[in-house]
């Protein structure tokens, strides 16, 4: 017990890291999401090759290999990025590609007669979009959405590949340095915890959700 108080500080060091990585992303990758799949919904043909082409790359290639070409080749583009900011960037943009199909499906779920009755009680394209499209969607969308929040808890744990100290790093230090699987044992405690936790959030949001029916 003593060591495990001993190696605690340095463990909760790096599940800050590791918290503001999912929640940056989270805050940033939910709403680029959704306007990237109206975007892919729209009658725009040139708009919807450019996001199939983004969406197809951010879902085809590895996470890991977008934050290394990212971070590493960002340069080449006289682009200059702090790990932390060629952190945020990969995943912002690799989740939001993710998120944007989620909602893109949820969105075409959408009956075309729901459109035309809201046109006819005189509501425009965009009060159609917010009050009654958007509600249904959500609802629609919220388990795919909660495996995906699920899924960053446990990517955020790739960023180690560019040095920053989140909670898997130091776990792998503090076993290392004392030659023992203790501090990877705490790790993975605190990563089953995270997962039950927002498990249990989405429970809760999926059954507000349900008097859309």
């Amino acid at each position: 017990m003593t060591y495990v108080l001993q190696i605690m500080p340095a463990l909760l060091e790096g599940l800050k890291t590791t918290l503001q990585v999912f929640f940056y992303t989270l805050l940033l990758s939910i709403p680029l999401g959704a306007i990237i799949a109206l975007g892919n919904v729209s009658k725009i043909r040139p708009l919807r090759w450019i996001i199939d082409t983004y969406v197809w790359i951010m879902r085809g290639t590895p996470l890991l290999l977008q934050l290394i070409f990212i971070y590493y080749g960002a340069p080449y583009f006289h682009l200059i990025l702090e790990r932390y900011e060629a952190v945020l960037f990969a995943f912002v943009l690799n989740y939001a590609a993710y998120f944007a199909e989620i909602f893109r499906g949820g969105i075409l779920s959408i009956e075309k007669g729901q459109y035309e009755s809201a046109k006819v009680l005189g509501l425009s394209y965009g009060q159609t979009v917010r009050k009654i499209v958007l509600p249904q969607v959500i609802k629609r969308v919220l388990p795919a959405i909660g495996n995906e929040v699920i899924n960053l808890v446990k990517d955020s744990s790739l960023v180690y590949v560019l040095g920053l100290g989140d909670l898997l790093r130091a776990g792998k230090i503090a076993s290392n340095r004392d030659v023992t699987l203790i501090p990877l044992v705490l790790v993975g405690l605190i990563y089953l915890l995270l997962t039950a936790v927002l498990t249990l959030l989405f429970k809760r949001i999926e059954k507000h959700y349900n008097y859309y029916k």
